[in-house]
């Protein structure tokens, strides 16, 4: 890619997307460390291009095929802040939440830092507070 913005639309619209996880290693390095900003249990993981291609697989086997809409991208030198809406349906197992086949969408950003071309670092924000309310939601409703 020829700049680190145009890097991480790509990865988001192809691997994060769900249309071609096994893409995963041509946007990221073969290990990157994942900054999980979770206010209450904050971790850092390190994965690799394959493991990423299966979390966006277990995301697919919980929402089926899903919509991602890139609603912001900002970059500053190696470092780009993107934001996006995932949409999908409840079709699969989610924590305690049996499917229900119910509409769920999430509002998601990330900082990634990109070197030599690749992704070696991200920094993500998921807001699970607002999947879950959803979710409890559906199930209440008998969806």
């Amino acid at each position: 890619m020829s700049n680190p913005k145009d890097l991480v639309r790509q990865f988001l619209l192809d691997v994060r997307s769900g249309r071609h996880p096994e893409r995963a290693g041509d946007f990221m390095a073969p290990r990157v460390r994942a900054h999980q900003v979770v206010s209450e249990a904050p971790a850092v993981v390190e994965r690799t291009p394959e493991q990423y291609a299966e979390h966006v697989r277990e995301m697919l086997d919980a929402y089926g095929e899903f919509t991602l809409t890139v609603d912001e991208l900002i970059a500053d030198g190696d470092r780009v802040y993107a934001r996006w809406t995932q949409k999908g349906r409840h079709v699969g197992q989610v924590d305690a939440f049996a499917p229900t086949g119910a509409p769920v969408s999430a509002m998601t950003s990330a900082v990634y830092r990109v070197e030599n071309g690749l992704i070696v670092e991200y920094w993500i924000q998921i807001d699970r507070q607002g999947i879950a309310a959803q979710l409890r939601q559906a199930a209440a409703s008998g969806r």
